[in-house]
């Protein structure tokens, strides 16, 4: 029997939000700091959705490393894997407020540190879930720790998972991203992608129909389209699309990490052996929850019963 549920591999860092609503960072005075990067969210979110998570990350040996180590351990999330080294700071990112796609400034230093040796076969033999990001996959040495224990993890018998939240700054050309993208897509993982992730990626605004076609010729069966207040669609191959609407919101207080907790509630789903459309229907109240709060989902609240 596998015991882990997900094997989140990607970045953790440190997230300074913008206390000022709807300005860039330009117009933005003060930051509330928060425990961040995708995967990290993805694992701390299915942790308090009962969840066994395992975080695979890399942070300096610093008061930022402390905060994240001591945070993720608080929620119920293996640190086992997680390395501090002393020769770069923890990650660093600045985010502004905003209802929509927020802007944002990288200090990438540890997190993309992420050697195989954190990672062995049995971990990937206990998984139930390899997920990963295209931010994660954007710099060495974890672009190559990733592809090649996600390939491990295949092989093993273990559904990847990828959300592709691609952002032009942080790669070296659109090419590379490419190339990665497609290099993982190989292993048939669930997809997740956003409207403003594709337009940055294609460098236009595709029909979805083509978004959905380009990500099913290069292997992947399932690809989840999310597109914001307007809702989602999924495509399963030689399958109908299935399209749900948004849950509306009065008062949007902070788009970062809606994504994050949307797929968190996909994934939790999936790993429930949901039905597909009951896996976005819970995708979409968990993404609710988290727009309706500043940074992370609120300690406050049992989200599983606000799900069920």
């Amino acid at each position: 029997m596998k015991n882990i549920d997900i094997l989140c591999v990607g970045e953790v860092l440190v997230d300074f939000i913008g206390h000022q609503t709807e300005v860039l960072i330009n117009n933005t005075r003060d930051y509330h700091r928060y425990l961040g990067g995708s995967p990290a969210n993805v694992a701390m979110n299915s942790a308090r959705l009962g969840l066994n998570s395992v975080m695979v990350a890399t942070v300096g040996n610093d008061g930022f490393g402390e905060y994240i180590f001591k945070r993720l351990n608080e929620i119920g999330v293996s640190t086992a894997h997680i390395r501090m080294i002393d020769t770069q700071p923890t990650s660093v990112i600045f985010v502004s407020r905003t209802d929509g796609t927020p802007d944002f400034i990288p200090f990438r230093e540890a997190d993309s540190c992420i050697t195989e040796d954190q990672i062995s076969k049995e971990t990937l033999a206990n998984a139930k879930v390899y997920h990963t990001t295209c931010f994660a996959l954007s710099k060495k040495p974890a672009q190559s720790t990733i592809l090649n224990k996600a390939k491990e993890a295949f092989n093993l018998g273990c559904q990847l998972s990828i959300d592709v939240n691609y952002a032009k700054k942080l790669w070296s050309s659109q090419e590379e991203a490419f190339n990665i993208i497609k290099a993982y897509c190989k292993y048939n993982p669930l997809v997740k992608v956003s409207e403003d992730d594709m337009s940055r990626l294609f460098e236009e605004d595709l029909p979805h129909d083509k978004i959905f076609e380009f990500f099913h010729n290069e292997g992947v069966d399932t690809v989840c389209l999310t597109l914001g207040s307007k809702g989602v669609k999924l495509s399963q191959k030689g399958k109908s699309v299935i399209e749900l609407p948004a849950i509306k919101i009065d008062v949007v207080m902070d788009a970062t990490g809606a994504g994050d907790a949307f797929w968190s509630g996909f994934l939790f789903a999936h790993i429930k052996e949901k039905p597909v459309e009951e896996c976005l229907q819970i995708a979409l109240k968990l993404a609710a929850l988290k727009l309706q709060n500043v940074g992370r989902l609120p300690d406050n609240i049992n989200i599983l019963s606000e799900l069920l």
